[in-house]
């Protein structure tokens, strides 16, 4: 059974034409990258979903930089803001994207036809931390009790849950999480909570579920768990995730580094295992 798959990436950055983020990373050429990595994969994506920090500075100059980065893939792409978004702006140069509510949270739910997708604006104006207010946590209970038996990927920028990187922690879902777990426990058919901020892969048990990060498409932020540890990014491969639905098997999830590498070479030839 060929399975339905929706990408996740996810914190480009995306900077006026010839900007480097932090003068050394060029996040645009790392976007152009990450769209190649993603139309060589063996089975098409039926979908992309990108949570979050769409660009840097949320100017009209870089979500139309975004747009042309964006422009080679042929499915459908979602978007979400993150706390480096600006939502005016961002509806302004993707106003054909007819998903995005014209005012008001940047929040939506559509059909991606085994599965359902269900976005969650976590974004702040001013500020770097996230939350979720009551009416959203309101409305989202609707929206799962309105089909309670579709396979549901619910997304957000910023992670419901401590990753004990302590300088990103701060700038978490500071209002929210713990209504949020409670609520995605009350419907089981929610088989993934996806989440962009982190610049990481990382996993926790939530609601009943599995909540994720996804990596950034350029820069990571560096794995250092002490409680003060300096706010630093490092060059580590970039990547993003694959979440690929069958009836059979449910909802699987993959992490797909970005880059060119060699391959794929046999493990047999027509004597066996090569030796």
């Amino acid at each position: 059974m060929t399975p339905m798959i929706l990408v996740q990436i996810s914190d480009p950055h995306i900077r006026q034409p010839g900007k480097l983020a932090y003068g050394q990373v060029d996040t645009a050429a790392a976007l152009q990258r990450t769209v190649a990595a993603i139309q060589r994969l063996p089975q098409p994506a039926n979908a992309v979903v990108i949570t979050g920090d769409l660009v840097d500075f949320g100017r009209p100059e870089e979500y139309a930089h975004l747009r042309r980065l964006l422009a080679p893939l042929s499915v459908p792409v979602y978007l979400l803001a993150g706390n480096h978004d600006e939502p005016m702006a961002l509806r302004a140069a993707f106003a054909d994207h007819a998903y995005l509510p014209p005012t008001g949270p940047l929040h939506y739910a559509v059909d991606l036809g085994p599965l359902r997708l269900i976005a969650l604006d976590s974004h702040q104006p001013g500020c770097s931390h996230g939350a979720l207010d009551a009416a959203q946590l309101t409305w989202l209970e609707q929206t799962l009790a309105d089909a309670p038996e579709v396979p549901t990927v619910i997304a957000l920028h910023h992670p419901p849950f401590e990753t004990l990187i302590g300088h990103m922690d701060r700038i978490g879902l500071r209002e929210g999480a713990a209504a949020l777990e409670a609520l995605v426990r009350r419907h089981p058919q929610v088989e993934r909570v996806i989440c962009g901020h982190l610049h990481r892969a990382i996993e926790r048990r939530f609601g009943g579920t599995l909540a994720a990060t996804c990596p950034g498409t350029s820069h990571q932020v560096c794995l250092d768990l002490a409680p003060q540890a300096a706010s630093c990014f490092a060059l580590e491969p970039p990547a993003f995730r694959v979440h690929a639905w069958t009836a059979h098997s449910g909802l699987v999830t993959h992490l797909m580094p970005v880059g060119e590498f060699a391959g794929p070479f046999p493990f047999h030839d027509a004597h066996g295992l090569i030796d």
